[in-house]
């Protein structure tokens, strides 16, 4: 009798378990930190347009022309090589700031949101950047005027105000 090696041999490691999860204490500090320095495109959306003052200022770190090309309304634009000598004219230091860039493929708002907490700003970078912004729907801004376009389904929900998340 035959018998087939595929069958007998040890069943391969879940690639989902391999490392096992963290405890619950380090995954809920993990994620705990996580919220203090992340804030989503939805969430900072939402702030914005609660009315009133957010209790924060947006900073788009990005170039002049990326900046032209579109930018969130009301940020402060502020190419990351000129945070050290220009953020303590245009930013508030008692005041946090939200870092973003164009998007999860960009690491420019991470690199802002270093320049800004080593001079003493308390900061938050957005996930997703310019790229979300646009992608989930949210008016922006541009060199030729106000942008709206439909939200992208693969990225916000179609048939409510939010993802219940």
């Amino acid at each position: 009798m035959t018998t087939n090696p595929a069958a007998s041999a040890a069943p391969a490691a879940n690639p989902v378990l391999r490392v096992p999860p963290a405890s619950p204490a380090a995954a809920a500090a993990y994620f705990a930190a996580s919220l203090a320095f992340h804030a989503d495109v939805s969430d900072v959306a939402a702030a914005l347009a609660a009315g009133g003052d957010p209790g924060f200022t947006v900073l788009d770190s990005r170039s002049t022309g990326s900046w032209d090309q579109g930018h969130l309304p009301g940020a402060v634009h502020l190419p990351t090589a000129l945070i050290a000598e220009q953020a303590p004219r245009l930013l508030d230091p008692a005041r946090p700031v939200v870092t973003y860039c164009w998007g999860p493929g960009c690491n420019g708002a991470t690199r802002a949101a270093l320049a800004l907490a080593e001079l003493g700003y308390q900061v938050k970078e957005m996930l997703g950047g310019f790229e979300y912004w646009a992608r989930e729907g949210f008016a922006y801004e541009s060199v030729d005027g106000a942008r709206q376009g439909p939200a992208d389904p693969l990225t916000a929900p179609v048939a409510a105000d939010d993802c219940g998340c």
